[in-house]
């Protein structure tokens, strides 16, 4: 079947299937059969693979967005949860919430390549700059956010919470973790920097997933409560408005260009279309107990972030005659060099961008004129 937009894959948690959606016409076109209790979900840098963790079995379907059928199985061991892709698009990170570690899988080889232990990992947020990850761990008794060096496969430090973490999240200028915790009405702002607790936002109640997203306003996070959309001031950390969804919303995903979120309800059995413009929706019959939701990373449609003196992502992947676009949402001014000495930016003062279009594969190393300890990749490569 012919698909006019990039498409939103949903995990029917009690049907053992994953919905896909064609995002240009809101309609389900496919349905995939996949092991039990679909939980995490991540693509591929190029849109081309779905990782979907099961957690009634011990496995990752691997699905082939081309063909809408799982390819590959991966045994990753019991009850996989949440799932993390570095932004180098080498290594995909894996809760393995019944073995008490976390899996690292090749997805080179499609194949786990180690692990490091970790008590009742739930979900997994990957810095921006690849550096850390941070797993919230829900060990009773012992609940915290596990903090993995991830260029030693070590565990650096933990962090100690009074409740059961639920979801966590970077924003995409790495600025902050967000996170919410059971029986805490209020989305917690976690300072990276100081592993700090620096503001909370409040909800209504059972705040689960939470994000602030790059091409967006505002933050976001779905209540369970009062089945809402939920959105925030990122900068000052306060609530700027909600929009109502469907029963017990679990999960969102947001349209690479900004303007549109997919946020699943696990209590009415859809998917509620939020035009963030507008605040106008649409809803979306789907499968049995929607609980997560990805959607396809769109092509040409890539900005690199300006960020705490790094480039957010630092390797980023597109196709011939795509383009990138830099934004300098950093406080100092930058500028775009390229070590083949073709044409880069002038001086990007905050807030201003650059955009270059690639015409020919290769690989394109850049780095900041002002700041030469700066650098980050472009592959520009067919897909």
């Amino acid at each position: 079947m012919a698909v006019a937009g990039p498409k939103a894959y949903v995990g029917n948690f009690k049907d053992n299937t994953v919905s896909a959606i064609d995002t240009a016409t809101n309609k389900v076109i496919s349905t995939i059969p996949v092991a039990a209790g679909p939980h995490g979900m991540a693509f591929t840098m190029d849109g081309r693979w779905l990782y979907v963790s099961s957690d009634g079995s011990s496995v990752l379907n691997l699905i082939d967005t081309a063909t809408d059928k799982v390819t590959k199985t991966i045994e990753v061991g019991k009850t996989p949860h949440g799932l993390a892709l570095t932004p180098d698009g080498k290594l995909l990170l894996v809760a393995v919430n019944g073995e008490d570690n976390i899996a690292f899988v090749d997805t080179g080889s499609q194949s786990v390549v180690g692990s490091i232990s970790v008590a009742k990992p739930h979900t997994i947020a990957i810095r921006p700059d690849g550096g850390e990850a941070y797993v919230s761990s829900q060990e009773p008794g012992h609940f915290s956010l596990a903090v993995i060096d991830l260029a030693s496969r070590t565990l650096a430090r933990s962090i100690p919470l009074d409740k059961p973490p639920r979801d966590l999240e970077f924003a995409y200028t790495g600025k902050a973790v967000y996170f919410t915790e059971a029986g805490i009405n209020a989305v917690e702002v976690l300072n990276p920097k100081s592993d700090k607790i620096v503001a909370e936002i409040p909800t209504g109640v059972s705040p689960h997933y939470v994000k602030f997203f790059a091409n967006t306003k505002y933050g976001m996070a779905v209540v369970q409560g009062p089945g809402e959309l939920l959105l925030f001031d990122p900068e000052r950390n306060r609530p700027a408005g909600s929009i109502k969804v469907g029963m017990q919303p679990h999960w969102l995903a947001v349209l690479g260009n900004g303007k549109t979120a997919y946020v699943t309800n696990e209590g009415s059995n859809d998917v509620t279309v939020v035009d963030l413009g507008s605040s106008k929706t649409v809803t979306i019959p789907v499968g049995n107990a929607p609980r997560k939701v990805a959607v396809q990373p769109v092509s040409g449609d890539l900005k690199v972030s300006i960020a705490n003196f790094t480039f957010v992502p630092l390797e980023a992947r597109i196709a011939p005659g795509e383009t990138i676009t830099w934004s300098n949402d950093d406080g100092s001014p930058h500028a775009i060099a390229f070590k083949d000495s073709s044409a880069g930016s002038e001086t990007l003062f905050p807030g201003k961008t650059f955009s270059r279009t690639f015409d020919q594969p290769g690989t394109y190393d850049y780095y900041c004129s002002i700041h030469a300890y700066m650098t980050g990749r472009i592959i520009v490569r067919p897909i």
